[in-house]
């Protein structure tokens, strides 16, 4: 693709590395028959190829109107066009650069400013999320349905497991509304990687990944979670830890990032690529570790909801469902599995239209063969899904542990 961006902007390292991705596209289009955008919506500009042309449009100088905002804004991030891309364009980073110079372009009204300065402020900080969670799962029974869908119920947290000394250290990636959410993923993967003759380190200074602040284009603030989480784990990965254990595949991918978004702060770029090659899924840390001593599952027919941020920004799809598999569970095949849940962090609150649409048929598409559970490995899919399910739905360490006595 040929370019013209401004020289104001071509002459920084964000303008050149928007350059390099956008010569790499190759207009083909292969990219908007897995775009769930573009499936659902049905317009150019709803897809990645669209897109790619209105961030071009902008970088070159020209008029950049609330159009353009609202496209992008209307992506999921989801890079399934990544993964269908024959060209290997990083469509996500490009996007990440479009939506910074936009932003800066194109004025927010004051309603969505406030809404997302909220979120900002709210959602990264697990105590401050655990308290309006707290107050709405109070008030629960008192809330109108739709609303009542959207506030998960209380779950008890299960410490009981006594567990062992080893050899062999990982720090343990809590992430800040999972524990508060679902606070037994984490005590099943203590539970598993104990049994598997692992210690399990966890952090309680340890803020959130940055992703959300990341994709809502508050950087520093997003910077500032990286800087604090590499601070945080340097004196353990000096001592030797292994790995960086994560059970939500949408901070897995963001943590594998720091190395490439930290790429150009002196002090954190060679800290922040060691953090990002130690930061390994469950499903990829467990892929070593012999499991043929654990006790077959009762449970026959499985759906297993493969979220985006683990097939294709961490590009492990078919991991998690070969460890499931060979541990003895009957995975069914689920139409257009590829297709995002409409979770996308905080996307189902910001476009809850397209969202809900995409909720819908993920729901149908997993139900449709009548399964006895649904296994996800990503708590925005879990809550999300779950609002809708008539079946009963867990991350998928969570049936794993249970099945060690």
């Amino acid at each position: 693709m040929q370019t013209f961006i401004e020289k104001e902007i071509s002459n920084t390292s964000r303008g050149q590395e928007a350059e390099r991705i956008l010569r790499s596209c190759v207009h083909c289009g292969f990219c908007t028959a897995t775009c769930p955008t573009y499936q659902l919506l049905g317009d150019e500009l709803d897809g990645p190829r669209g897109r790619i042309y209105l961030i071009k449009s902008t970088l070159e100088g020209q008029t950049t109107s609330g159009k353009t905002l609202t496209h992008l804004d209307r992506c999921l991030t989801c890079r399934a066009c990544e993964t269908t891309c024959p060209s290997g364009v990083e469509y996500g980073k490009l996007l990440d650069i479009g939506r910074h110079y936009v932003e800066q372009k194109v004025p927010r009204v004051w309603h969505q400013r406030l809404y997302r300065f909220v979120i900002l402020k709210t959602f990264p900080y697990q105590k401050r999320f655990k308290f309006l969670l707290r107050l709405g799962q109070l008030c629960r029974v008192v809330l109108p349905g739709d609303l009542k869908k959207t506030v998960p119920e209380y779950v008890k947290e299960n410490k009981s497991r006594v567990t062992t000394e080893h050899a062999r250290k990982v720090i343990l990636f809590t992430g800040c509304v999972q524990p508060v959410l679902a606070p037994n993923i984490n005590q099943s993967t203590i539970k598993l990687l104990d049994y598997l003759g692992v210690s399990v380190i966890q952090l309680e200074s340890e803020q959130c990944c940055g992703a959300l602040s990341h994709h809502l284009s508050a950087e520093e603030q997003a910077r500032q979670f990286m800087r604090n989480n590499i601070d945080l784990y340097w004196p353990l990965v000096e001592q030797g830890v292994e790995a960086i254990v994560i059970t939500a595949s949408g901070c897995g991918v963001h943590l594998k990032d720091y190395g490439y978004l930290l790429r150009e702060e002196t002090e954190y770029a060679a800290k922040a690529k060691t953090i990002s090659g130690l930061a390994k899924d469950l499903s990829e840390y467990i892929s070593e570790f012999d499991l043929d001593k654990v006790s077959k599952p009762n449970c026959a027919n499985i759906a297993f909801q493969n979220p985006c941020t683990l097939q294709h920004g961490q590009q492990l799809n078919g991991l998690t469902e070969k460890i499931l598999t060979k541990l003895g569970f009957e995975l069914l095949e689920i139409e257009n599995a590829h297709l995002c849940c409409g979770s996308a962090g905080v996307y189902s609150l910001l476009q809850k239209e397209i969202s809900k649409k995409l909720q819908t048929e993920k729901i149908k598409n997993l139900e449709k063969k009548k399964p006895e559970l649904i296994l996800t490995a990503n708590i925005g899919c879990l809550q999300h899904l779950q609002q809708v399910s008539s079946v009963p739905i867990k991350h998928w360490v969570e049936e794993v542990a249970a099945l060690i006595n």
